[in-house]
């Protein structure tokens, strides 16, 4: 698994490098819409049934106000529109840049 070695906020993106040299850069508003967490995704429960996650799609002109590590897998984003439940694990940030 590879590990982030800097994170930024850059403009409109964070940006951040990998322990294998590899830049990753990620739009805000993106970067909001593909959080996992249970109140942007939904989540099942035992038998299949989906809840949650019928929040809004589009995020017009949310910023990351800030950032945090998460133990050695993952990375939790504060958004402007309070949003801050999403955990994003290395693992699906690389997904995310097209760098898995």
């Amino acid at each position: 698994m590879h590990t982030p070695t800097n994170v930024q906020v850059i403009g409109n993106e964070v940006a951040i490098v990998w322990d294998d040299g590899v830049e990753s850069y990620f739009d805000f508003e993106k970067l909001r819409a593909a959080s996992p967490s249970a109140a942007n995704q939904g989540e099942r429960d035992i038998l299949g049934n989906q809840y949650g996650g019928d929040g809004p799609k589009k995020f017009s002109g949310v910023q990351v106000v800030s950032w945090e590590r998460v133990g050695n897998y993952a990375i939790r984003f504060d958004f402007s529109d309070g949003h801050n439940s999403g955990l994003y694990s290395f693992e699906y940030l690389r997904e995310l840049g097209g760098q898995a």
